[in-house]
């Protein structure tokens, strides 16, 4: 650097101004460290943002109805579905040309396919028009909807009108609707029928069962980490093994384990049965419920619990104990008023990773939870790979992550997400 001065300026060596030369070699820096975490920046936006992006735009597309059926949505515009009578005669012609192009380009299938979601039925109904509806003359034929009545009577209904009028936007909030169990009806969004009511209490379930996993990790992981942080260095890495092993095997497998221990005629109810708590006749029903789905995902996620936890009680010297016992303190006292908050940190830590992992869940509560022990998230992963409502998949999947962020700000500004720390 020049000491040279002009006008009362500091000059950099090269005659430029010092500001403006640090600015440019800050503007550097900052290049080389955006060049630096590009790659990683790369891959979370393409595994991780774009997919939360496109299931947030499934969740609310809905543009196949007007593409398909582009006549058929305009003339539909002045129908009232309240009146109970079906369309007139216009709107029937202007179906018959728009499934013709449609069964051209075999995109009529695909319509069936997203209004059978709303209206039972409505699939075979288009899939069976798009076969008939080439032989229509839309000159020739006196009535096109007494032939669109003729190939199936559905057609005379209001019903399928009504869907097709109600589901014409490009963007629709239904499948949210659906995912809390509601509709959308003449008058607005309405509640589904009784018998049809699931989501809510699968994403009820899906919470209390979550939090219980959580609260039992907590209780049974503590102990264990407890029990690490205080052996010699040589035991707690023998037992750090034990805890690691289950890693080191298939999801599937443990699952699988548990499946056969906690049936009927499994390992445990014959070891209760042998030691006469139970009678051979009232074996107690441990597997295809809630509890055998707490149990087995408990034993997964427990991992995941101790080693925040054991990273964390590490750090805590135990000249704080002997110190606190040295001023009269009980055992019980020191650790409830010394050692257990300093370990509330790794608490934290695990609680958020046991709860935020056993929320997504699938493959442990589709083997051992039968129909009551299920999650959303099963649910989720019926409609994504079984009956295709990737809409409703993608809706219920929003709502998830909706519901975990909400959690996931509440417990900050209760708890504070400052105090959770990983050790050190």
């Amino acid at each position: 650097m020049s000491d040279q001065t002009t006008s009362g300026r500091v000059l950099a060596a090269d005659g430029t101004p010092l500001k403006t030369s640090l600015a440019r070699a800050l503007r550097r820096q900052k290049l080389r460290a955006l060049a630096l975490i590009a790659p990683l920046l790369l891959f979370v936006l393409i595994t991780f943002i774009a997919p939360i992006a496109d299931m947030l735009f499934r969740s609310v597309e809905n543009q196949i109805v007007v593409e398909t059926l582009p006549q058929t949505v305009s003339a539909l515009a002045d129908w009232d579905p309240e009146s109970g009578d079906t369309p007139g005669e216009d709107v029937y012609r202007a179906l018959a040309a728009d499934l013709k192009i449609a069964a051209k380009a075999k995109t009529h299938t695909r319509l069936g396919t997203r209004l059978n979601y709303e209206l039972t039925g409505a699939s075979s109904l288009f899939r069976k028009s798009g076969r008939q509806v080439k032989k229509m003359d839309l000159e020739g034929d006196a009535s096109i909807k007494d032939a669109f009545i003729k190939i199936d009577k559905d057609w005379g209904k209001p019903d399928i009108w009504r869907t097709i009028q109600t589901y014409s936007p490009r963007y629709t909030n239904g499948y949210f609707l659906n995912a809390v169990d509601m509709q959308k009806g003449p008058d607005g969004p309405e509640a589904r029928p009784e018998n049809q009511q699931i989501y809510l209490m699968l994403f009820g379930r899906t919470l209390f069962m979550s939090l219980m996993i959580t609260g039992s990790c907590i209780l049974l992981g503590y102990p264990v980490a407890w029990i690490l942080a205080n052996l010699p260095a040589r035991s707690a890495n023998m037992l750090m093994i034990l805890v690691l092993l289950p890693f080191w095997t298939s999801l599937l497998v443990r699952t699988s384990a548990w499946k056969v221990m906690l049936q009927q005629q499994g390992v445990i109810n014959d070891v209760l049965v042998w030691l006469g708590l139970v009678g051979d006749d009232a074996r107690l029903v441990m597997i295809n419920n809630q509890f055998g789905t707490i149990v087995a995902m408990t034993h997964i996620l427990l991992p995941f619990m101790i080693l925040p936890m054991y990273s964390v009680m590490q750090t805590i010297q135990p000249t704080y104990l002997r110190a606190a016992k040295s001023l009269g303190a009980t055992n019980w006292t020191a650790f409830w008023r010394v050692y257990f908050p300093q370990s509330v940190p790794g608490i934290g830590a695990g609680s958020i990773l046991v709860f935020i992992l056993s929320i997504g869940y699938y493959i442990t509560p589709e083997i051992v939870g039968g129909n009551t022990g299920t999650f959303i998230s099963n649910r989720i992963a019926y409609h994504i790979s079984s009956s295709l409502n990737w809409g409703l998949a993608a809706a219920l999947g929003a709502i998830l992550l909706a519901v975990v962020l909400l959690l996931y700000y509440a417990y900050d500004k209760i708890v504070g997400i400052d105090n959770v720390k990983l050790g050190g």
